[in-house]
């Protein structure tokens, strides 16, 4: 961030860009419909957001692969020139800034230092424990000892990917690295996950955009993740639900059934058991997402997802087949109600076979008599 951009608001950021009150609210209206946030949210994070200070955001990355990154950097809705320009100051990124080696640790410790308690601290990976911390290191300085001391001042931490929400690959057996998601070295700051491997770009920038434009942490799930975002399963609002409702599987990749867009269930797909907006808002601004690219889920924001069995392997099939691992919501409510229903018509049987064998019976006593 230049110097000349110091201590300006949102809003008289956005003057200096030329864009008008009347043009971001209509901006941060589309970008909450995008989010599928409430209607509300447009205005509120549009005023919010114009008088205040541009929030300090301090990114550091440990045990990952950058793909949630890369992930970020396509973001439609807000893009990430947006956010880093006109939104928040990314104080610190050791990929996406220019500086290097110390000037790059010194921006980082001014940025924490000159706002302190109000920063939101934005943590992609894992944090290797093993060997004191030699697995991650940055400026001398192993990532647990980043981590802790960054945690310190933040106001929030926004953990993004499920390498850093749940441990993620590095945290799968054997775990060579000792490797741990930052809620297990951090306890006394709010954490956000958001899953995802990588997350959906709209996903991250969107709750980030939801804390500055609040200033509170949204609702959370079980699993800190925000319920906006995360409050469905997949498979509640995937475009294959109804073949899956009327049984029509496909058997194979190449069959006829997936040609026909059948559901994926019987191969892998753990759409019944993740919960994540892929259906809904989907990747590169809406065109897909994995099911509709003619994949399975395979439940990546989910904790322990590496280490659940085979991608390819179903979790269950439905009533009409063989019980399995874990069987949908719906399909243990239908097996549940197909049971009821079983032991009423089992009884009504067992009834009519007595009723017709007393008959019988009678019917044997009056000829012999």
């Amino acid at each position: 961030m230049s110097a000349d951009n110091d201590g300006l608001t949102v809003g008289e950021m956005l003057l200096k860009h030329g864009i008008s009150r009347r043009s971001f609210m209509k901006y941060c209206t589309a970008v909450a419909s995008a989010m599928a946030l409430p209607p509300w949210m447009g205005p509120a994070m549009a005023e919010q957001l114009r008088g205040s200070p541009r929030p300090s955001v301090v990114y550091l990355s440990f045990q990952e692969c950058t793909g949630c990154l890369e992930s970020l950097t396509r973001s439609f809705a807000p893009t990430i020139e947006d956010l880093i320009f006109n939104t928040i100051s990314l104080d610190y990124n050791d990929t996406l800034m220019a500086a290097a080696g110390e000037a790059a640790e010194s921006a980082r410790a001014k940025a924490m230092k000159d706002n302190f308690g109000k920063y939101v601290l934005v943590v992609d990976g894992s944090v290797p424990t093993g060997a004191g911390g030699a697995y991650c290191a940055a400026g001398g300085r192993s990532a647990v000892d980043t981590l802790r001391e960054a945690a310190k001042g933040a106001a929030a931490i926004v953990c993004v990917g499920t390498c850093a929400s749940f441990g993620g690959i590095a945290f799968a057996d054997p775990n060579p690295t000792s490797a741990w998601p930052v809620s297990a070295l951090v306890d006394d700051k709010p954490i956000i996950n958001v899953s995802g491997c990588p997350p959906i770009p709209e996903v991250m920038t969107g709750t980030l955009l939801q804390f500055f434009s609040t200033g509170e942490v949204p609702d959370l799930d079980e699993h800190r993740r925000p319920k906006v975002f995360f409050g469905n399963t997949i498979h509640d609002r995937c475009y294959r639900r109804p073949f899956y409702d009327q049984g029509k599987f496909a058997k194979s990749f190449d069959d006829e059934g997936a040609r026909n867009g059948w559901c994926l269930f019987e191969l892998g797909c753990k759409g019944p058991t993740t919960y994540n907006a892929c259906a809904t808002i989907k990747w590169n601004g809406g065109v897909s997402f994995p099911i509709q690219s003619g994949h399975g889920c395979i439940g990546c924001s989910e904790p322990g997802f590496w280490d659940k069995g085979s991608f390819y392997s179903a979790l269950s099939t439905p009533a009409w087949g063989k019980a399995g691992e874990v069987a949908p919501r719906h399909v243990l409510e239908l097996a549940a109600g197909a049971a009821a229903v079983g032991v009423v018509l089992g009884a009504g049987s067992a009834g009519v076979s007595r009723l017709r064998q007393h008959e019988r019976e009678a019917g044997n006593d009056g000829k012999g008599s």
